[in-house]
């Protein structure tokens, strides 16, 4: 079997998982959200406040990558910001009403994009790629 094509292959899964995602979020007309606003609000369904720094460090993305994402959802009114009142120099995210309510709705999406994805593999097939993806993440 052929593996040099291994990155566009993986490129192409992210843009159908994508393309997913984003028509499960029209069906429940969800508007101001795409995929890559995930890491911030499922990272924000699991700890009410976080602050920016350690946001960026959870979802993996630098901090200025983070801040406009934020300002997105901020604007679509899911995230507020607040001050630390004992360190003015951290900024804590937290989910608005509206953002905590998409909750039930993000861990639906979850668990049809991950049945969709893993259709038709055994426990072992998608342990196997699983592996291989860290695997992969790790030489770079």
């Amino acid at each position: 079997m052929k593996t040099d094509h291994v990155i566009a292959l993986i490129a192409r899964v992210r843009d159908k998982a994508y393309e997913f995602i984003i028509r499960e979020l029209n069906k429940k007309k969800i508007t101001g959200l795409v995929p890559s606003h995930g890491g911030i609000m499922s990272t924000l369904f699991k700890k009410d406040k976080v602050p920016m720094k350690e946001l960026a460090e959870r979802i993996g993305r630098d901090k200025s990558t983070v801040t406009a994402l934020v300002n997105k959802l901020m604007r679509a009114g899911y995230v507020a910001k607040e001050k630390d009142p004992d360190d003015n120099r951290i900024t804590y995210l937290c989910l608005t009403a509206k953002g905590r309510s998409l909750e039930g709705d993000f861990d639906e999406i979850s668990e049809k994009l991950i049945a969709t994805t893993f259709r038709g593999f055994s426990q072992k097939e998608r342990e196997d790629i699983v592996k291989g993806i860290v695997k992969m993440l790790n030489n770079f």
